[in-house]
């Protein structure tokens, strides 16, 4: 039998930086820099009238990001160090989810499953 998944998509503009980088031709990522984060949900229901109302969720996930990562002075999440598997891993310990997918500005990033 089949499972039914609701899937989410949201962005969240952050910073973040791999201080311990060792790679020369993109040592400049030891520096904190930007990314536009694009990151996909899914969570498995066990029916089809809602069981979660996907617009409530993503809301969740953003305002969980935000609450914990805001940073005035960036006017952005601050991930630190964080890597788009950190952030995936971040975000299925609170949500408890199928797949998660975090991609630095759509193109490059992580999906864990």
């Amino acid at each position: 039998m089949k499972k039914i998944y609701i899937l989410v998509n949201l962005q969240v503009e952050g910073v973040h930086s791999w201080s311990s980088c060792d790679i020369t031709q993109v040592s400049y990522l030891k520096n904190i820099h930007r990314h536009q984060f694009y990151i996909r949900v899914e969570k498995s229901v066990s029916h089809t009238d809602r069981d979660i109302e996907i617009i409530k969720f993503k809301r969740e996930i953003k305002q969980y990001l935000i609450n914990k990562y805001w940073c005035e002075k960036y006017q952005a999440c601050n991930f630190g160090n964080m890597s788009c598997e950190d952030i995936c891993i971040d975000i299925d310990k609170q949500f408890k989810t199928n797949l998660v997918k975090v991609t630095e500005d759509n193109e490059n990033g992580a999906i864990l499953k």
